[in-house]
């Protein structure tokens, strides 16, 4: 066996690969590089179960960042469970060829509860008071005191991996624990996620001048883990799970559901709750995409009629039409909407910010019943010393759970945005490997990275 390290770069595309990434393009001079066709949707918890088991979501049932648990009647986003994962993982698979393999899943996603030996994820604390305080979930459990304890590590800075304080202190110290896991537990396969490209490609879009800098950063990071594990013959795969394209507008798809009398809310505290089980529709909107749940499907017409005629809405997808991008799976929705390149949809359901619910205006990634990528601005209207004490008050006093007031509800904000598989391969995903014997020259499909990955080991 082959020891291999696979690096995540989110938002990665060959268009961005030149001047403000000389590590990555010598490594794709003298390794290979290839484009690479996503899924739809081109979004982290659908592409990465592609990945790891080399189905569609049709198959691992991972049809989105999060969707509408109908036995529930509850939108649940960014679940860690890996048992939400249907088919065999790559783990298993390389196992199973021989049994000294051994895999570190180093902050991919569903990392929890799976078969792979190592494993370490955000896990935050929820103490009564309402706090959220940073911490980790890793397989075996004395891992997670081991890493926090280390000189350069410490505790995981949750608060840089997410939020408008996101950065490249968390992508640095994911790389840092990537180290150290492959030194001391020397694991077969090291899978390795590094997020920090995701942030700014989102808040100013791909074609802002600062997006150098962030290249550069993320850059000189990963050419420091590639040079530190090449020393122990490790081979290496360099990929991305999408591209991030610039988009200048939002689609309020819940707000004209709600207009058509199809999505009910809920009174709470004199602000407005989403109820989706007492609503005759609502969507599920993650990017560019967004699922429909329609209770009475005698309305599935007239709902596609209405979400088909909103601005900004490239293509509706019937239930019947699913099987074409390998989306047709249970937990679908009965329409599943696409933007159009430049547009993304909201979450919004409320036609008046003061009715709001209190965790919109804040970090709050479970309690929203969709993404939300504001969460990585403060308050425009915010004055930065405002801005300042709130954040010293919530991390260094407090800890809270949210920082009340501090997101805007502004989508024009957000300058990038991916879901749909983009027009231009080079502003989509790649694959990078330091073994271009082992990468066919021909195009490649998410679906090919778990065998691609296995020859990378084996072959």
């Amino acid at each position: 066996m082959h020891r291999t390290v696979v690096l995540n770069i989110v938002g990665l595309t060959p268009k961005l690969i030149g001047p403000s990434t000389p590590n990555l393009r010598r490594l794709a001079s003298s390794g290979v590089m290839r484009p690479l066709q996503t899924v739809c949707p081109a979004v982290t918890c659908s592409v990465q179960s592609t990945f790891t088991t080399g189905l569609m979501p049709r198959e691992h049932g991972c049809v989105a960042n999060g969707w509408y648990f109908r036995d529930l009647a509850e939108v649940l986003f960014w679940r860690q469970s890996n048992h939400l994962v249907d088919g065999e993982k790559i783990w298993d698979a390389a196992r199973r060829r021989d049994s000294a393999f051994t895999c570190a899943k180093l902050f991919w996603w569903y990392n929890m509860y799976s078969s792979a030996d190592y494993a370490v994820t955000p896990r935050p604390l929820y103490p009564a008071d309402g706090r959220k305080l940073p911490d980790l979930y890793t397989e075996p459990e004395e891992l997670r005191d081991e890493l926090q304890d280390q000189e350069g590590l410490g505790v995981f800075p949750l608060f840089n991996f997410w939020g408008p304080k996101a950065d490249i202190v968390s992508s640095r110290w994911i790389a840092n624990c990537a180290r150290y896991v492959f030194d001391t537990r020397k694991p077969t396969l090291t899978l390795v996620y590094i997020p920090h490209l995701d942030y700014n490609l989102q808040r100013l879009g791909p074609d802002d001048p600062k997006i150098a800098a962030d290249l550069r950063a993320v850059d000189d990071l990963v050419g420091e883990l590639i040079d530190h594990v090449q020393k122990a013959n490790a081979r290496v795969v360099v990929l991305s799970e999408y591209g991030i394209t610039p988009v200048s507008g939002a689609i309020h798809i819940n707000r004209a559901l709600r207009d058509a009398k199809l999505l009910r809310v809920r009174t709470e505290l004199g602000l407005e709750k989403l109820d989706t089980g007492g609503s005759e529709a609502f969507a599920v909107s993650d990017h560019q995409v967004a699922h429909v749940y329609v209770r009475n499907k005698a309305l599935v017409s007239k709902v596609r009629d209405l979400v088909e005629k909103l601005p900004g809405v490239d293509r509706v997808f019937g239930s019947d039409e699913l099987h074409t991008i390998g989306l047709d799976h249970a937990r679908s929705g009965d329409l599943f909407a696409v933007a159009k390149a430049d547009k993304w949809f909201t979450y919004y359901y409320w036609l008046d910010d003061a009715l709001a619910p209190d965790f919109a205006r804040t970090v709050d990634i479970h309690r929203k019943p969709g993404y939300d990528p504001v969460e990585l601005f403060i308050d425009p209207k915010l004055r930065v010393p405002q801005a300042r004490v709130a954040f010293r008050l919530a991390q260094k006093l407090l800890g809270f759970r949210m920082l009340m007031d501090v997101i805007p509800l502004d989508a024009s904000l957000v300058k990038g945005s991916h879901g749909r598989i983009t027009d231009d391969p080079n502003e989509g995903p790649l694959f990078l490997s330091t073994e271009p014997q082992l990468v066919p020259e021909r195009n490649l499909h998410a679906t090919d990275v778990k065998n691609l990955i296995l020859d990378h080991i084996f072959s």
